[in-house]
């Protein structure tokens, strides 16, 4: 599979996907909050597609391109949707940052100026325990002005 644009190999196909990133290629931005695909901390695009990484064993996916967080920003710097969250303040303890940023990636390359309720419904699955959806949405939606 491709993994933020690398080509890379896995050696235990029941291996599930965020285990892989994190262990594997230390990629650490998705993280496990709950391991039931429940909180969306674990989000990661699959061929464009948001998934929680908890859910998927690497050898369903063997051909599949795949980008983190971290596959997000480019050399230029942030990708728009992390400065948004940056500039709108709109990260508290940062835990479900990772998944939100991926989510509103795929919402965007779907809707380049998606509304509010556009927004919230494309973070459903995202929970912020620290509560901060107001500067989440605001972040977002910024992005359409």
């Amino acid at each position: 599979m491709n993994v933020n644009g690398q080509k890379v190999s896995f050696h235990s196909p029941a291996q599930r996907l965020l285990d892989y990133l994190r262990d594997s290629l230390e990629l650490t931005g998705a993280k496990e909050g709950c391991g039931m695909g429940e909180c969306g901390a674990c989000t990661v695009l699959v061929d464009g597609e948001p998934v929680c990484s908890c859910l998927v064993l690497v050898g369903q996916i063997s051909n599949a391109d795949v980008v983190t967080v971290e596959g997000l920003a480019g050399a230029d710097g942030l990708h728009p949707v992390q400065q948004a969250i940056v500039d709108c303040h709109a990260s508290q303890c940062g835990f479900c940052t990772p998944g939100v940023v991926v989510s509103t990636t795929a919402l965007l390359a779907r809707r380049p100026q998606p509304d509010e309720t556009e927004v919230r419904e494309a973070l459903v699955g995202n929970l912020c325990r620290c509560t901060g959806y107001q500067a989440i949405f605001r972040a977002i939606t910024s992005l359409g002005e």
